[in-house]
């Protein structure tokens, strides 16, 4: 596990860390997701993660599960905060779907 600076903490600058990451994909019928879980790691509002040597492509039907590696880029305290803040809102907008009465035709 590697780790630099670019800025200085307290600017919103970013720390970045290299990790083994756990990439399971599958595409069928029943499920079609990916999910990619960097391990050592917790991950905080605001941090990014790039997986490396993920496939481009996967056949239907096929379910892959592979070990690689990903950068975390972590993010600063003013990027947290703001990510923390904007979470907030954006679960708002969920009290508004569905609960509406239809309109008389």
């Amino acid at each position: 596990m590697t780790k630099e600076r670019t800025w200085p903490a307290w600017l919103g600058g970013t720390a970045t860390l290299e990790v083994p990451c756990t990439v399971e994909i599958e595409r069928s019928f029943d499920s079609f997701h990916a999910y990619a879980v960097p391990e050592g790691v917790e991950l905080r509002p605001g941090d990014r993660v790039v997986v490396h040597g993920a496939p481009d492509h996967v056949a239907f039907g096929d379910k892959l599960s592979f070990q690689t590696s990903a950068t975390v880029y972590r993010a600063g305290p003013l990027t947290r905060l703001w990510t923390q803040w904007v979470a907030i809102f954006e679960l708002t907008e969920l009290y508004h779907c569905g609960f509406e009465p239809k309109e008389a035709a």
